[in-house]
């Protein structure tokens, strides 16, 4: 991920109601959640839901695939997974972290 793709992510991310129904999709998994259970687990209006889910896919942050009349939206995890990394690239000085929790890193 470049720095570009990185603001363009964080961007999208940096809204409440965007962020909620990327950490709703990432909860779904693979399996994914049509717009009408993401607006009913939400509790926000289609319409609304559908200008987020937009902002989320330009982002590269979700997916969408057609299934017969139903759109699904998955979150990215290769894509949520590259942010992550851009985020950590540099933690403990560049020198690998050696602690199984990330949180633990003494040396940042």
């Amino acid at each position: 991920m470049n720095e570009d793709q990185a603001i363009s992510a964080l961007g999208a991310l940096a809204h409440n109601q965007r962020l909620r129904t990327f950490r709703a999709l990432v909860v779904a998994g693979p399996s994914g959640l049509t717009p009408s259970v993401l607006a009913d687990q939400l509790g926000v209006a289609r319409n609304a839901l559908s200008f987020h889910l937009k902002e989320l896919s330009h982002a590269g942050l979700i997916t969408v695939e057609q299934q017969g009349r139903n759109l699904i939206y998955r979150a990215d995890f290769s894509q949520m997974n590259g942010l992550l990394g851009y985020l950590t690239e540099h933690c403990c000085q560049g020198a690998p972290c050696e602690a199984s929790d990330p949180g633990a890193c003494t040396s940042c």
